[in-house]
Formats: structure tokens, sequence, C-alpha cells
């Protein structure tokens, strides 16, 4: 297989050299065509003092009333603020654009940095002809061929290290995970070859490759199909993280990644592959280094990415109603933080929540509470809180599923205990 990848690498050497792989790094930071909640009226907050942080887990350590059966309905108000695109007469239809699934558009997106570089392959189990356990790969093997679009035995140590190296040697490897938490058993090879490489061999190698796949906690899969791998691998020197939560920045992102010269972890949640979303018809990127303002506030910062996004934009409408004005960021950069973003908003708020589906003990919110207590301290007026979910194996049964990510209800609470 090796010798394969590279015959295909000094078959494509000659292609490549005549294809651009340089584009702009950055793009709008607000996805395009996106709903943006309305301000309500202000409510002023004028105490200032020097905070610390606190963390709380989903199950609430902080006296919120979680009692969610039967109460839920009560707490959060559905739909109870119009936003900009609702209060628009022109149709959705109307827009340029066209519109994608969030599986499409990551495959839209594969399908032309495939087009535009020869170089770019793809690999994992099932990507070929079967096109993927969530169809993102779906008919590339037709139109691309075998070579570039490799069906892999079930040995991610195998074809993760067999990508690496194909990245070594000039190709550009797209990695697909069936499942984010089977690549646990390549973490030898994302850590010590995919992060050092480029360091160990004294800039001599370069590794563009990017590793992609599902993960989060869906509905029902069990302990194993519901790993969150954010935490795992965000101290592995030389990794870029990104998470993608909309159609646009899903596309954005993932050619983004395949035209960096950085090994990068794209994190696809499994909940949102069906969320479907207008995108521009015209060529875009992404940057993998800048967060995106999803609504503007002056209250409070909340910061979340993935499928927590929508949770925090749920738990916005009850908070406008009730004179809150939050301001959401949707970080997506995981690794590096764009600091400059999320600075700008806690010198205006004074007041960060941070939500996200990963594990309290040592997540992605822990390193983001370290950075921002670090970097803006002084312009905090209440401790940091952090939402996480409960650090168990998550359930099988949906009912416990439900009860160890954080819930609408609590971000809410939050919110109101912050901002007291």
């Amino acid at each position: 297989m090796a010798a394969t990848f590279h015959g295909v690498g000094a078959t494509v050497a000659a292609l490549s050299s005549s294809s651009s792989s340089s584009s702009s790094s950055s793009s709008p930071s607000n996805s395009f065509g996106s709903k943006i909640l309305l301000s309500s009226p202000s409510r002023s907050f004028s105490v200032r003092k020097r905070a610390s942080f606190t963390m709380v887990r989903s199950e609430g350590s902080m006296n919120f009333d979680l009692n969610f059966k039967g109460r839920r309905a009560q707490q959060l108000i559905a739909n109870a603020v119009a936003t900009k695109a609702d209060s628009s007469p022109a149709s959705s239809s109307s827009k340029p654009g066209h519109e994608l699934l969030l599986f499409e558009a990551l495959r839209e997106g594969l399908e032309e940095e495939m087009e535009r570089d020869p170089r770019v392959c793809v690999m994992g189990e099932d990507v070929g002809h079967y096109g993927g356990s969530y169809k993102v790969t779906k008919g590339l093997a037709t139109k691309f061929g075998d070579l570039r679009v490799l069906d892999t035995p079930i040995a991610e140590n195998s074809f993760t290290g067999m990508g690496i190296g194909a990245a070594m040697t000039g190709l550009r490897p797209v990695v697909e995970g069936m499942n984010m938490g089977f690549l646990l058993l390549a973490f030898n090879q994302i850590s010590n070859n995919c992060g050092m490489l480029h360091y160990t061999s004294g800039g001599q190698f370069t590794i563009p490759i990017v590793i992609r796949g599902p993960g989060g906690v869906g509905r029902q899969l069990g302990a194993e199909h519901s790993q969150r791998l954010e935490s795992y691998f965000q101290s592995i020197p030389g990794i870029q993280m990104v998470a993608c939560s909309t159609p646009y920045n899903a596309k954005g992102l993932m050619k983004a990644a395949i035209r960096s010269e950085n090994p990068v972890i794209l994190f696809e949640h499994v909940l949102l592959y069906n969320l479907k979303e207008r995108i521009p018809d015209e060529d875009y990127i992404c940057n993998l280094e800048e967060a995106e303002m999803v609504r503007p506030g002056e209250h409070v910062t909340i910061l979340t990415y993935s499928r927590m996004r929508y949770h925090v934009m749920q738990a916005a409408k009850t908070l406008v109603n009730k004179g809150y004005d939050p301001e959401v960021i949707d970080i997506r950069s995981l690794k590096p933080f764009d600091l400059y973003t999320i600075g700008n908003s806690v010198k205006k708020t004074h007041r960060v929540l941070i939500v996200e589906e990963c594990m309290r003990t040592g997540g992605i919110g822990a390193s983001l509470i370290a950075a921002i207590t670090e970097n803006f301290n002084d312009y905090l007026d209440a401790p940091i809180m952090c939402l996480s979910s409960q650090d168990v194996p998550t359930p099988y049964a949906g009912t416990l599923e439900e009860w160890t990510v954080v819930q609408p209800a609590q971000i809410v609470a939050a919110v109101e205990q912050l901002c007291q």
C-alpha cells in the first residue's frame, strides 16, 4: 500500500506543480444568511470587581432547577423573538446561493478541492463506493477513482499512519474516522507523527493532512460512539482543531483545512449532518483561527461551539424576552483560540459563560477559562461560569443521556445568576 501511494505521489507531482494551492485564509466571520436575534431593551449591570472562575457540572451545582420533565415548556419561550430573516418579506428561496444539508456541504467542499488539486485524496473505512457512514464521500469514488478515494481495512492506526506518510511525500490526504472515538486507536500516529514530524525533521517535512469524522453525543449511540475527543487532542503540539456547526462553515472549514500546510482535525457532530442552510455559489473558505459572532449583545458573553450553539440560541430567545442581551460567539477554532474576538467581547460585556458538550475535567471549557483568566481577568465583573457534560460515560438510555448534556434551561439559569 505504501508503494501504491508512492506511485500516486510521483504521478501527480507534475500535475500539482501547475495547480494553485494558495488562497485567501479569511472569510466573513458571520454565516451566510445566518439568523441573528434582535436585541431587547437593555438591562444595566454596574458592578465591577476582579473575578476568578466557577465551573459547573451539567447536573447543576449552583441551585439550578433542573426538573426538566414537565417544566421545560414553562422555562423556555420557543420562537418568541423575531429574527432578521423572519422579519424580511423575501423568502429564503429568493436569496442567492443554494441550499445544502451539512453533510452535503462537507462533500461539496471536499469535491471542489479534489477537482482543484490532484494531490487531494481520501481514505478511510467505507469512504469509497459505499459513500461513507454518513454519506460525506458519496459519489467521489465513481468520479475520482479508487486510488484517490481509498477504502481501507478496519485498522485506524494503519491507515492514519499511511495518510501521514502520504502527506510527507507530497499528497494532501483527508482521513475519515467512521466515528471519532475510533481514532483513539490512532492516537500514537496523530500525536508522535502527525503533530511532531514537522518539528523533529527540522522543517524538512510538512504534514498537510485533514483528519475528520462524526463525534459527539448522538441519539442513544452508547458510550463508545458518543466520544468528544477535542479534549483528548487539544494538548498535542503542532495540531490545529476546528469544529463546524453550520453548512456554511462546514464547507469553508473543510476547504481551508485541506489547503493548510498544517495537520488539522475537523470535528463534525453526528446530530448536525441534516442541518440545512443556504450557502454562496461562489468559492469561499473560512479562517481556521477565527471565531464567529453569532449574536451581538451587551450583557454577557456566551462562548460555545458545535451542537451547543443551537442550545445556546434556543436559550437566547428566552433570555431576550426576560430582558437580557447575550452575545453569542461560536469559537469554532478549538486550537488555537481566537482571543482577539473573545477578548473584545469580554471587554464589552464583563461576564462570560462557556457552554460545551465536552467533559468538564480537562475540556475545552477549562482551557478557555485559563486563557480568559490569564489575558482578560481585569475586565471581568463576575466569575466565569462553565456548563459542561458530566464526567461519566454517556448512557445508552435516552433520558439518562439527555441528563448528561447541557440543556437550554440550564443556560438561562446560569445567565440569570451571572447578571444578578
